[in-house]
């Protein structure tokens, strides 16, 4: 069994940044997509960025590409996450998720396992 566990959050303030870190406990051999996405209370669920194996191709949400980066591993075995510049619109928790299949998908019901999330709070 897949599972992403996600590291990093905690309190910052506004402006500062933050690394937030998804361990996914296994190594798929096999093409596929890591992902992350963040809900803030009351809120959808969105996607963030993602990035898939073998190619390393990545995908970043139009409200993120100022701010955020996503980056793996040789392995992908660890994608990494860097918000620069945080504001209090970020605040929320933030889940790393699997899709087995290299297709960077933006949408969550497309990924199969999920991680319990790492929440950010960003005090201004």
């Amino acid at each position: 069994q897949v599972q992403p566990f996600e590291s990093g959050g905690g309190l910052v303030q506004t402006g500062d940044s933050l690394k937030l870190a998804c361990e996914i406990n296994t190594r798929i051999l096999s093409p596929h997509t890591v992902g992350w996405f963040r809900q803030a209370p009351g809120k959808e669920r969105e996607f963030v960025a993602a990035v898939n194996a073998p190619r390393g191709d990545t995908r970043v949400a139009a409200f993120a590409q100022d701010r955020f980066a996503i980056s793996r591993d040789g392995a992908m075995k660890v994608v990494t996450l860097i918000i620069r510049d945080l504001k209090p619109d970020d605040a929320a928790i933030y889940y790393c998720a699997v899709d087995s299949r290299n297709f960077l998908s933006e949408v969550p019901s497309e990924y199969t396992f999920w991680g319990q999330g790492t929440q950010v709070i960003v005090s201004s």
